[in-house]
């Protein structure tokens, strides 16, 4: 694989998407410095950043983005939604009431007044 290549190929999908090198990192569970690394062709890419990319992305085949061969994206429709482990994906925002967590802790005020050394416990912090 052109490393030469293989960078302008990364940089077509990163335009593509819409993401900064950054963002894409985050996208597929690598460090920052390992995208700017293959950018600017310092580091070739390894197997494990190739596969993350390929899981992530759908629409980036493994023939176009290791030999330049075939198309990408590999329809000409629009971009699709890019996999990633949040529940949510958009800005949704969830709304909790006071009482909403209430009824769920209640059995550990309850249950749990001192902990295994015998101190009492003052105050259970969730985050």
């Amino acid at each position: 694989m052109e490393s030469i290549e293989f960078t302008n190929r990364l940089q077509k999908l990163l335009e593509y998407y819409d993401l900064s090198a950054s963002s894409f990192a985050s996208k597929i569970g690598v460090q920052r410095s390992s995208i700017s690394h293959v950018l600017s062709g310092r580091n070739k890419p390894s197997l494990d950043f190739v596969m993350k990319l390929l899981h992530t992305f759908d629409d980036v085949s493994i023939e176009w983005l290791v030999d330049g061969k075939g198309t990408f994206p590999k329809s000409n429709t629009t971009p699709t939604p890019i996999k990633t482990n949040n529940i949510l994906n958009d800005n949704s925002k969830i709304e909790l009431k006071e009482n909403d967590l209430a009824a769920p802790l209640a059995h550990l005020e309850k249950n749990t007044t001192k902990n295994s050394s015998g101190k009492e416990i003052e105050k259970i912090i969730l985050l």
